[in-house]
């Protein structure tokens, strides 16, 4: 079943390459194909980013009033996302999509000839950075190694840029974690073929482009619909509690 998957991308890849006569290009454009599908779902995913951070004040309003007993905690939350509209696991789907395309790749860049090449300055995409310094040393590989270095940076920036939208209080937590990230990005690029780090590459270019022009203004346009909707909960709330509210008796002569 897995192997269908796999000859797809290869053929793909291939048909590309054949039209580029650039193996490395045909990786690009094969990431730009995948990031224009994958980009509708995305939106979905960064709104429900964008609720979830305004909804989360509410959320840890009734997990502490609830503290005491996990069933009603549970049964008032899932009350609350049916109320709101919302699926906590809502921006995951993306990620898990892209899960199968990374391995699928990563088995092709394997397959690929051992001259696969990207515009002459890469005359092996089927190899390493960690196989390129064992055969011609740090300075004749020093492009592999810029592009491992650029997937640490670029798998940093989009969490640097997404700080903005992180409480206080979890900011310094978010950018160590960050910084973690983007280091275990260095040490797993050195080991991947080139024509892995292509496609991440230029995924976390587009990433960041992403989040720049269209991310931001779509978490800013739901969080304040969403932080509006709560408003007006709450002021339905407290007008049918006024209206609930017991009149005083009138003192009898």
């Amino acid at each position: 079943m897995w192997d269908w998957f796999v000859n797809l991308l290869t053929s793909i890849l291939a048909g590309l390459a054949g039209f580029t006569n650039d193996w490395g290009l045909a990786v690009i454009v094969l990431t730009f194909i995948i990031r224009v599908l994958l980009t509708p779902l995305m939106t979905r995913s960064t709104a429900s980013s964008a609720r979830m951070q305004a909804l989360q004040p509410k959320m840890k309003e009734i997990q502490d009033k609830y503290a005491d007993d996990p069933a009603r905690m549970n049964e008032e939350m899932q009350k609350f996302y049916s109320e709101n509209k919302f699926n906590p696991l809502g921006g995951c789907l993306p990620v898990i999509l892209q899960v199968p395309i990374f391995f699928a790749l990563f088995t092709v860049a394997r397959n690929v000839p051992t001259d696969a090449h990207f515009l002459g300055i890469m005359p092996s995409i089927s190899v390493s950075v960690s196989d390129m310094v064992g055969s011609v040393g740090l300075v004749g590989a020093w492009v592999y190694i810029l592009f491992d270095v650029a997937f640490g940076v670029l798998t940093l920036i989009p969490m640097v840029m997404n700080l903005k939208n992180t409480p206080n209080e979890q900011r310094s937590q978010s950018l160590l974690m960050g910084i973690v990230m983007a280091v275990m990005m260095l040490w797993f690029g050195w080991g991947v073929p080139a024509a892995v780090l292509l496609y991440y590459d230029t995924s976390a270019v587009w990433q960041v482009i992403q989040q720049k022009v269209v991310t931001q203004r779509v978490m800013d346009k739901v969080k304040a619909e969403t932080e509006a909707k709560l408003e007006a909960q709450g002021a339905q709330v407290e007008v049918v509690r006024k209206e609930h509210k017991p009149r005083p008796k009138k003192k009898s002569k």
